[in-house]
């Protein structure tokens, strides 16, 4: 039934979604029916990357826009209608350039959402898991029979010269154009990159109602497939009221599983709006609903199954769903409403095949109300989100964890999985869970309604090539994220291959085994690689022409057995002949007469029957003749028979060559007598040898080599003499270098310290050039260029010191000064003082060296001028006017003088003056004299401590600034009665703490240090105290 719109009423408009997050998105292009005008049509992108990044926009390869975005920041882009749909009859079966492909650099989730008057749909990425090599193709079958229905499946291609067949469709399906089933069976087509090709057929055609569900579609490179209806109307129970647009994205075999949860739909389960459609693969396929034991339908290739939405379960509060299984993998696509009592509000999801492969997150879905149309919708979208995960998990959604009420329902069929269900769901959603996860919409809005599902694909992940197409260049890989990668050739582990990407070295059936967390590792489907043609070029040296040469093919890295049958010429020779022998497989090239270069092609191919390696091979012919030339070689004679390395002899030959020596010519025509081995030939001269070289092309030719000896080494032995050495003067450092040993130049020498050691080669004398030894005998070991040598005697004398036997150590006074020589027998003088003469006047004390020369060797000798020690004055005591100087040191007898003029020699001096005095002492040296000066103080010998101000005090305080003055006073049992050291004012009233002495005669010193000469001063006297009775 045609549906009526109202102004400002949405009518019959559903939706249907399954979005997959990659780096790459393709979307094909599809073929309408009838439109209502109004088109609207937009990208919807977002992502879960907090970075901003750029999505680049192509369509037919050329950019049509960019757009940027970021978590929370979703965007969208208008697409111009033309470049995704084709609105007339000649838009389908034939090549065009509609499609879009999208890229950025992290991944994203992308929609393509499209709208007309009362009609719309949201066309979901998968990304790269989206495409691939085989398809079959699934629409809703068309329950009414008008031309503004129709089926339609778009193919868009990623790569250049893809080929393209599709088959598998029934006789009575007729096409746009009056293409048909009967007439072609089979369509083949090529695309290249970004190019698309669209099959379509009305719904008035009564073939065109289900002929072309299952239909298969290869590709020799992967391609992106969308399918369903623009327009369609699937309900099961007449009148077939109202009709939608029916669209999502295929995904390739590889993709698909065997086990499916549908969550069910707004619609009542009545008219049978809701339900789904499976289509098989393989034959003898078995389709179990719920559990039940007994299969609904056993499906063949290419056959397929309508579910009835009365096999929807209640589990929960307004919540059902249905568990699918299969016993082989299927495409399960669920049919659903978007609102209730309305069958016009039409949906069509693929549904993706559950295991634990599932995402654990979905971040982010980004307006997940929003749809481009042409009018606002009132009432507003009422949405409701629906959730499947593994049973025992914690769900989140927008990080908010769900109610009671929302779920966990469980799912008739499986204990593995549950189901959520959450209403009033808007803008960007975020789902979150702590095991694999899925997730769908659905609502609506008056007559509108829409649903799907956001997920990423799991099941078994595909191998794709990401560059080149065979060995060397090609690189696979499959999905990134999961735990753990090991690639597998021929179903044997690669060691080391743990990425989600692996370069092929070799030939072979690749797989991955993937593991995640405690999932039941699975295995991808293989990928067959083959090894590209390998081109290889090689130089070919023959000696003659006229001569047949046999060229035995090999693989350069392959380790496959060439097969005989398998080799051709590709390129003939052009200057000789070439031919295979079919049997061996063998070639035999013969160059012409006259022929110096030449090149020729051939190809040949190895033994394994499922990855074939082939060969072509460019041969460079040069005709290179062998010339050899007669040389002559040396040795060094020993008693004279020299040792001749043969093979080093140059006559001409290539590297490559074999070469074979005998002592004569005969021996070598008769292969006798052959010299081994060839590099250690013993032989007296002159003699000959002779030498057969034969080329690996098999060429032959003599020569012949002469046998001399080197030039004889000349040797004499020779003397060297050396200086002393200071620290070992019996010693001498020789530089061995320097002798005179041969006459044979160059040479190269080395020296032993015995003729044992030279013989040997032990020992050796490092370095040569200051050796240290005493009187003796080295040899050296002398070698010319071409490797003889000799030996050589070289005596070692040493020169010893000469030290002076006049030059002695003096004594004079310390201001004195004398004359130092070092005798007439030397050949030079050079004084610590810079003299270079024999005697060295005015020297004053002091140490002093000379180094005397003497036959070329020099003797370095010391002499020290010593001064005479003087005497000095230990101490002077003085006793009244009466002074003793107390003198040491110098060397006795002493004399003494008070005036420096005359002297004496007692060292006594009295009536001296009170106040300073200066001494004088001299030794024996009559060296300048030694003087100290003392002080000769007022001497007190009495005091009468009565108080009457006069004479009270012994009062010595102005002699307080001398040195260590003290003054102590002792009575006549010679106890200390005072002592200056306990008061320090250097005064004594005659008392004894406090209280009077008894009248008498007391001894008392003074001492002090004289502070310029630091000589010692004491003076001793009796004092009589006279104190009142």
């Amino acid at each position: 039934m045609k549906k009526i719109l109202l102004v400002l009423i949405l009518s019959f408009f559903s939706i249907s979604i399954w979005a997959q997050k990659d780096t790459d998105h393709w979307f094909a292009p599809m073929a309408g029916s009838l439109t209502n005008g109004n088109p609207k049509q937009a990208l919807f992108l977002s992502t879960d990357s907090t970075v901003p990044f750029p999505v680049t926009i192509y369509n037919n390869n050329i950019v049509i826009g960019t757009v940027t975005i970021s978590k929370g920041s979703p965007q969208t882009f208008d697409v111009p209608l033309n470049m995704m749909l084709g609105q007339n009859a000649s838009d389908a079966m034939s090549v065009k350039t509609r499609g879009l492909y999208l890229h950025g650099d992290l991944p994203f989730f992308a929609t393509y959402r499209f709208s007309e008057t009362n009609h719309g749909e949201i066309l979901t990425s998968k990304g790269k898991a989206g495409i691939g090599t085989k398809f079959y193709a699934v629409y809703a079958p068309l329950m009414n029979n008008t031309n503004t229905l129709n089926f339609t499946c778009g193919i868009l291609a990623t790569e250049d010269n893809t080929q393209i067949k599709v088959s598998g469709y029934e006789m009575t399906t007729w096409f746009y154009n009056n293409f048909n089933g009967l007439t072609h069976p089979t369509i083949t087509i090529t695309l290249n990159k970004g190019q698309s090709y669209i099959f379509a057929g009305y719904a008035n055609k009564p073939g065109n109602k289900d002929g072309f569900i299952g239909a298969k579609i290869e590709a020799t490179k992967p391609v992106s497939i969308t399918n369903g209806n623009f327009r369609g109307q699937f309900g099961l129970t007449p009148p077939y009221n109202g009709e939608d647009i029916i669209m999502d994205q295929s995904v390739p075999v590889e993709r698909l599983g065997n086990e499916f949860v549908l969550i069910k739909g707004m619609g009542n389960l009545l008219p049978e709006i809701e339900g789904a459609i499976i289509v098989a693969t393989e034959n003898n396929t078995e389709i179990k609903l719920n559990n039940n034991p007994v299969p609904v339908a056993t499906l063949n290739e290419g056959e397929y199954y309508r579910v009835s939405a009365m096999n929807y379960i209640v589990n929960g509060p307004s919540h059902l769903n249905m568990y699918i299984k299969s016993s082989k993998n299927v495409y399960v696509y669920q049919l659903l409403s978007g609102t209730q009592d309305n069958d016009a509000t039409e949906g069509f999801n693929y549904m993706p095949p559950l295991n634990c492969f599932l995402p654990k997150t979905i971040d982010e879905i980004g307006k997940i109300g929003e749809m481009p149309y042409s009018t606002a919708f009132n009432p507003p979208l009422f949405v409701k989100l629906n959730i499947l995960t593994q049973t025992g998990a914690a769900v989140l959604v927008n990080n908010m964890p769900t109610t009671a009420a929302q779920g966990p329902f469980p799912v008739t069929g499986t204990p593995d999985w549950v189901s959520y269900s959450i209403p009033n769901i808007s803008g960007n959603v975020t789902v979150t869970s702590t095991k694999a996860v899925t997730a769908g919409i659905a609502g609506g809005s008056g007559n509108l309604g829409y649903g799907g599902y956001f997920a990423g694909f799991d099941s078994v992940p595909v191998i794709k090539k990401t560059t080149g197409e065979c060995i060397p260049g090609i690189v696979l890989e499959v999905q990134g994220g999961f735990a753990q990668y090991q690639w597998n050739l021929n179903g044997n582990p690669i060691p080391g291959a743990n990425l989600n990407t692996y370069t092929p070295t070799q030939g072979g059936s690749y797989t991955v085994s993937i593991t995640e967390g405690t999932c039941v590792p699975l295995t991808t489907y293989p990928y067959k690689v083959y090894s590209c043609l390998a081109n290889t070029v090689k130089p070919l040296n023959i000696c003659a022409t006229g001569v047949p040469i046999a060229i035995t093919p090999t693989f350069t890295n392959s380790a496959q057995i060439p097969v005989p049958a398998t080799v051709q010429i590709i390129t003939p020779p052009a200057n000789g002949t070439l031919a295979v022998n079919p049997a061996t497989g063998i070639l035999t090239y013969t160059a012409n007469a006259g022929t110096t270069t030449d090149t020729f092609t051939y190809k040949f191919c190895g033994n394994d029957p499922d990855f074939t390696d082939c060969e072509q091979v460019k041969v460079n012919i040069t005709v290179v003749p062998l010339v050899l030339t007669d040389t002559t070689i040396s040795a060094c004679g020993v008693n004279g028979i020299g040792i001749f390395d043969l093979t080093a002899a140059n006559v001409g030959a290539p590297l490559t060559a074999v070469k074979k020596y005998y002592p004569t010519l005969a021996d070598l025509n008769a292969n006798t007598a052959e010299i081994i081995p060839a590099n250690a030939y013993s032989s007296a001269v002159p003699a000959t040898v002779f030498v057969k070289v034969t080329t690996a092309d098999g060429c032959t030719e003599n020569a012949k080599i002469t046998l001399q000896f080197f030039p004889r080494v000349v040797v004499m032995d020779a003397v060297l003499n050396g200086c002393f050495n200071e620290n070992n003067p019996n010693t001498a450092t020789f530089d061995l270098t320097a002798a005179n040993v041969t006459t044979t130049i160059p040479s190269t020498r080395t020296y032993f310290p015995t003729l044992l050691d030279a013989t040997n080669g032990t020992n050796e004398i490092i370095p040569a050039t200051a050796y240290v030894s005493p009187n003796g005998f080295v040899y050296v070991k002398i070698t010319s260029i071409n490797g003889c040598f000799n030996f050589a005697k070289i005596t070692l004398n040493v020169i010893p010191p000469k030290p002076s036997s006049t030059l002695i150590d003096q004594m004079i006074c310390p201001d004195g000064f004398t004359k130092l020589d070092a005798g007439p027998d030397y050949n030079s003088y050079l004084w610590s003082t810079g003299a270079t003469t024999q005697v060295i006047q005015n020297v004053p004390v002091g140490d002093y060296w000379v180094i005397l020369e003497f036959n070329g060797c020099k003797t370095k000798q010391f002499v020290k001028v010593h001064p005479f020690p003087l005497p000095k004055i230990k101490k002077i005591n003085v006793s009244n006017n009466t002074a003793t100087v107390i003198a040491e040191g110098g060397t006795a007898p002493y004399q003494y003088s008070n005036d420096g003029f005359f002297w004496q020699d007692s060292n006594v001096f009295k009536n001296l003056p009170r106040g300073k005095n200066t001494f004088y002492i001299k030794d024996i040296n009559d060296c300048a004299p030694v003087q100290t000066q003392i002080t000769v103080p007022n001497l007190v010998n009495a005091i009468t401590p009565n108080g009457d101000g006069r004479n009270d005090t012994l009062d010595y305080s102005a002699l307080a600034y001398l040195k260590d003055l003290k003054i102590s006073i002792f009575n006549r049992y010679g106890h200390m009665i005072y002592s200056s050291d306990v008061d320090k004012t250097y005064k004594w009233d005659g008392k004894i703490g406090g209280m009077p002495i008894t009248t008498g005669t007391y001894w008392y010193e003074i001492k002090w240090t004289e502070p310029e000469t630091q000589v010692s001063v004491m003076y001793a006297d009796w004092i009589l105290v006279k104190n009142r009775e």
